[in-house]
């Protein structure tokens, strides 16, 4: 093999040729989808550049292909983030089974961000459960309880496949469905872990944020 420039074979070559394949192994290791398209690119250019350096040409179309392909999905995923037309919000009784599936498959994960939500315990009648969908694939838990015309958000939970993402925010701003049940703010609690409602439109309320829904028009 001819390499495209004059590159002494040395340790700092072969350590950035080692470097590039422990991060695409790395990123076959992430379970979020956002991230592991990130890590996957990057890797994929190391790895095209040590090959060009290098001359092993097979492998230099494959990591451009790679990453060609890992960019054309980053694209559509960063369109997709905010995009209400990607998601669904679908309500569902409180005692719903497929509820109480998600619930208990995602018990330990809900917990760790939301230690004041129970996954366990039976919903309140007072409390408003909503799915959000991704086509067929769930891809968040929106619970919340009736206080007058304010809904106190109990759980918020994204999967982990989609923990980059704020699927939630469908349900308190893109969708309707809070205004079509008469609530005109949403309110979260104080000890939930990683709190990105300030990036939605919440106004801080010490360690709550509040979000004050227009009424319909």
């Amino acid at each position: 093999m001819i390499p495209l420039v004059s590159v002494p074979d040395g340790p700092l070559l072969e350590a950035f040729g080692w470097a590039g394949s422990a991060l695409l192994v790395l990123s076959l290791t992430q379970q979020r989808v956002l991230r592991f398209r990130v890590l996957n690119l990057a890797a994929g250019l190391a790895l095209l550049l040590y090959n060009l350096l290098i001359g092993v040409w097979p492998m230099v179309g494959l990591n451009a292909v790679t990453s060609a392909i890992n960019v054309w999905f980053l694209v559509q995923l960063t369109r997709q983030r905010h995009d209400e037309a990607s998601f669904a919000v679908l309500p569902v009784a409180g005692g719903d089974a497929y509820l109480r599936h998600v619930l208990d498959t995602h018990a330990s994960d809900i917990r760790r961000y939301q230690p004041d939500f129970d996954p366990a315990a039976a919903l309140d009648e007072r409390d408003l459960a909503f799915v959000v969908q991704r086509g067929d694939e769930t891809v968040g838990l929106v619970v919340l309880r009736r206080d007058g015309d304010v809904a106190r958000l109990r759980l918020d939970h994204v999967t982990p496949r989609y923990r980059d993402f704020t699927p939630g925010e469908f349900v308190f701003r893109r969708s309707e469905v809070l205004r079509d049940l008469g609530f005109r703010h949403v309110m979260t609690p104080p000890q939930m872990v990683g709190a990105y409602y300030d990036h939605i439109g919440f106004r801080a309320n010490g360690r709550e944020f509040v979000l004050d829904l227009e009424p319909r028009g």
